[in-house]
């Protein structure tokens, strides 16, 4: 079967979506598989194994992206006489005759959930176009049981047709005990850590207000590590974070190279993730990899990626999330509970494994 990914979040992103096509992609690229893939992007990598074709996306102020979108991939796809379709980044694919196999992916529902926390326009696309994709979609990929059944409360349709598969982790995050990454940021304390993108999702406000509480109650010297890019709606973020009493123990360190995560997770006190609603979660994995502590609510995904392992409370509650903090900063750098059983879960999620089950769906007829 000669399959299309539409992998545009390879070239336009650096965000979860990005992380989930790019490893996806990888994968397929190492298995052995009876179907061809063909890679719909915005610009080859010559280092890729697969078939790839370059659909540039011009930045013109006259609606070329969406022309790209709903008339140029689709009559490429066309060309191709390509069997099925596969849209990774939750909005598409469109235009597609009826014989094509539509195979759509659906990472969390949260512009539908929590639209408050999108952007107005992205709202809006959702809502006018997710319930004619989905019903459009011939098989509707979830990457966790939490959003598999938001879409079954939301959209009841999708039910029959919704395969659930776990994600992988990159397995090159593991533990490093190195200290390029405190050296390059200047770390002199023992920290927390938050990775991530800065967004009103995270509730960043949050742990500001919980790190605030702890400083007051610890003799512990404790900085806070803030590791990802700055995303939407984050000015009410940037704001608190100047006022706040402690702003000198806070670092805001922008995007880390991958090579450097590892060390940035071992080193840690624990990964602190105090999101108000995941589709995943990755860096919860990424951190027990490492065999850190994870502090995260137990809303949505996280109690699937975070198992027994992770230090939860209930999202609303900030004065359980500081006493974990004081928990964990007691216990010191060389107590971590969860050093040997952290790396153990996350063989769990394995994009191998993914990708295996994700390639084995177009094996069968109907796709389901």
């Amino acid at each position: 079967m000669k399959i299309a990914i539409i992998a545009d979040p390879l070239d336009n992103q650096r965000a979860g979506v990005h992380v989930y096509v790019r490893e996806l992609v990888n994968a397929l690229s190492q298995m052995n598989t009876r179907h061809e893939y063909i890679i719909i992007r915005e610009k080859k990598d010559p280092a890729l194994p697969l078939k790839q074709i370059e659909v540039p996306n011009i930045h013109l102020p006259i609606g070329y992206a969406s022309m790209r979108l709903f008339f140029i991939i689709p009559r490429l796809l066309r060309r191709l006489k390509v069997d099925a379709v596969f849209e990774p980044a939750h909005f598409g694919p469109f235009n597609l005759p009826s014989g094509m196999r539509r195979v759509t992916m659906i990472h969390d529902l949260t512009p539908i959930l929590l639209p408050d926390y999108h952007r107005w326009h992205s709202q809006i696309l959702q809502r006018t176009f997710l319930p004619g994709i989905l019903r459009r979609a011939d098989t509707v990929l979830s990457n966790s049981l939490s959003t598999t059944n938001d879409l079954a409360s939301v959209y009841p349709f999708t039910a029959p047709k919704t395969v659930t598969i776990p994600l992988g982790y990159d397995e090159r995050i593991s533990r490093d005990e190195g200290n390029e990454f405190t050296a390059a940021f200047k770390l002199t304390e023992p920290y927390f850590l938050f990775v991530g993108t800065i967004e009103p999702r995270k509730n960043l406000s949050g742990l500001l207000r919980a790190y605030h509480a702890f400083r007051e109650q610890s003799t512990e010297q404790v900085q806070l590590v803030i590791v990802g890019q700055k995303g939407w709606k984050s000015g009410t973020f940037f704001e608190e974070l100047e006022q706040h009493p402690y702003r000198s123990d806070i670092i805001l360190t922008g995007f880390v190279p991958l090579e450097l995560l590892g060390q940035a997770y071992t080193n840690a006190l624990a990964l602190v993730y105090p999101s108000i609603y995941e589709g995943f979660g990755f860096p919860v994995v990424e951190a027990l990899a490492c065999g850190t502590n994870v502090i995260c609510p137990d809303n949505s995904s996280l109690p699937e990626v975070g198992g027994n392992l992770a230090y939860f409370y209930p999202t609303e509650h900030e004065d359980l999330l500081t006493d974990h903090l004081l928990t964990v900063a007691k216990q010191g750098p060389e107590v971590k509970r969860r050093a040997d059983a952290g790396p153990e879960w996350a063989t769990r999620f394995s994009w191998r494994k993914y990708a295996e089950t994700f390639d084995s769906l177009f094996d069968a007829s109907p796709i389901v």
